[in-house]
């Protein structure tokens, strides 16, 4: 078991395939990576590391990007990843409604889709690309719920420009009968770069929730809150300016070309695996990760 200093359990692993993706969106921050390095690890170096993770009882893992299904080997890696309880994915959805079902055997058991616009216009802007993309989003996410990679999570990155559409989204689950099947997620931006001076005040819609929704859970993992409005399960996920969500905190990244990322906030405190490394150097590396963890709002 791998506990740092603060008395933090490390039960899940975030691990970037790739930094490449076909979409350019307007707040993305390339989940947390430093940008410099271009190579990527191969499925034997991410087995190598996942095995020694997975050993040290890590049992949950969640395959991220740049856009993971950009890469042809991304099947072939989730197949050769053994021994974990859940292994979930996060997509822009792209590229999924040919690969749901592929992924499903492969063995992947839930995923993520970022759809944070219903509207193809804004999908455009939002997204900086084709707004008939959206139409193939859709349909990945159908393709997701019927391949049983459930439950899907929508995640929905809260923007002034589509702070109005909740309720669409609501109606949409509840117009495809998606209930049971499919989870709304509402993300609170993180603007690292203050690029967003009108932020979304999640703080509201989270007072919105609790006057007019179901409270019916508070999740271990970051102290999500989840709520049951119209039928429809919609959590809450607010990173930013929040001590119980560092707090809580459970999860070890790990980058596409080979770092370990204790802080999603911070890249002063990586840790290089080296090409080559036995399973000996990478537990070392992981414990060296694991001391290096310190919650980033600590001092408020």
């Amino acid at each position: 078991m791998l506990i740092d200093r603060y008395g933090r359990e490390i039960r899940s692993l975030r691990a970037s395939i790739t930094k490449r993706c076909n979409l350019d969106c307007i707040y993305c921050h390339n989940d947390g990576q430093p940008l410099e390095g271009k190579e990527e690890l191969s499925v034997e170096a991410m087995t190598k590391i996942c095995r020694v993770f997975n050993r040290l009882g890590v049992k949950k893992m969640k395959i991220s990007g740049g856009e993971p299904l950009i890469r042809e080997d991304c099947v072939e890696m989730i197949s050769s990843l053994i021994g974990f309880d859940e292994i979930s994915m996060t997509t822009n959805g792209v590229f999924l409604a040919e690969k749901a079902q592929d992924l499903k055997e492969a063995g992947l058991d839930r995923i993520n889709i970022s759809i944070d616009t219903l509207k193809r216009d804004r999908y455009s802007k939002i997204t900086r690309s084709s707004p008939n993309i959206l139409s193939k989003v859709k349909e990945g996410l159908k393709e997701a719920v019927e391949a049983d990679l459930t439950p899907v999570k929508i995640n929905m990155v809260l923007l002034e420009i589509n702070r109005d559409e909740i309720g669409d989204f609501v109606n949409y689950i509840r117009k495809n009968a998606l209930q049971d099947k499919v989870v709304l997620q509402l993300i609170e931006l993180i603007d690292l770069n203050g690029s967003f001076p009108n932020k979304v005040n999640t703080n509201e819609i989270e007072g919105f929730l609790m006057e007019n929704a179901k409270l019916i859970g508070i999740r271990r993992t970051q102290n999500r809150r989840r709520y049951l409005y119209r039928g429809v399960e919609i959590e809450t996920v607010k990173p930013v300016d929040n001590t119980a969500f560092c707090a809580a905190c459970s999860r070890l990244r790990l980058t596409a070309d080979g770092f370990l990322k204790p802080c999603l906030m911070r890249n002063d405190n990586l840790v290089k695996i080296k090409d080559g490394a036995s399973e000996e150097e990478i537990e070392r590396c992981i414990k060296e990760a694991v001391k290096r963890r310190e919650p980033y709002y600590k001092g408020r």
